[in-house]
């Protein structure tokens, strides 16, 4: 899991959802109570498998070399009261972090929104970092939603995902279409999908787009 981690933050530099050090990927230990984390304020290009710290789900460091991000109540958090949650992803990505700052949910106008989201990017509350509030924020949002996404208002980006891949796709994802639904409200107003159609989307791609292993 250290090894994955510190892989998967290659993919935010990539995907420019970050930067200089903000920005952070955890992923939860199978079986344990325990998650990977990235350590505070070191620069992505420093960062290793060995570099990764390892904290509790109370948030205390219990094996690495450096601090945790400042971030690891958040992620703490998410991991203790939603148990299917493998990986937590938080980025300012641009775009994405410009709807925050306007306190505005994205609007499902786009069929691969549907896809992924399975309806709007919701927004959370304003919450200060340093303790569980920001966690609080997430799991009050996305408890019941569809959204592996959250933007926290005035903050930046939150995604969850079955494993931390899952969660750094949500996260590009989400940068991509805040991006999309930007440029065409700069055109008019974006027209929404019927709901229906957004659950059929949403059924589709969850559970026949992609290969399925042969039953």
């Amino acid at each position: 899991m250290r090894k994955t981690v510190s892989d998967l933050h290659a993919e935010l530099v990539r995907y420019q959802l970050v930067a200089w050090t903000a920005g952070n990927v955890s992923g939860r230990i199978p079986g344990e109570d325990l998650f990977v984390i990235k350590p505070s304020g070191v620069s992505y290009d420093e960062l290793t498998p060995e570099a990764m710290v390892v904290c509790d789900l109370d948030g205390n460091l219990v094996e690495g070399e450096h601090a945790p991000s400042s971030d690891t109540a958040a992620h703490a958090y998410v991991y203790r009261h939603l148990p299917e949650v493998g990986g937590v992803v938080h980025t300012h990505s641009t775009y994405a972090s410009a709807w925050a700052a306007r306190d505005e949910a994205i609007p499902c106008v786009l069929t691969a929104m549907a896809d992924e989201f399975g309806g709007e990017i919701p927004v959370g509350p304003f919450a200060l970092i340093g303790d569980d509030s920001i966690g609080q924020g997430i799991v009050k949002t996305l408890k019941g939603h569809r959204s592996p996404a959250v933007l926290m208002r005035n903050h930046g980006v939150f995604t969850i995902g079955k494993d931390p891949k899952a969660a750094v796709k949500a996260a590009v994802m989400c940068e991509d279409v805040a991006r999309t639904v930007h440029i065409s409200r700069q055109l008019g107003e974006p027209l929404p999908i019927p709901q229906a159609d957004v659950d059929r989307l949403y059924d589709r791609y969850q559970n026949v787009y992609g290969q399925r292993s042969p039953r």
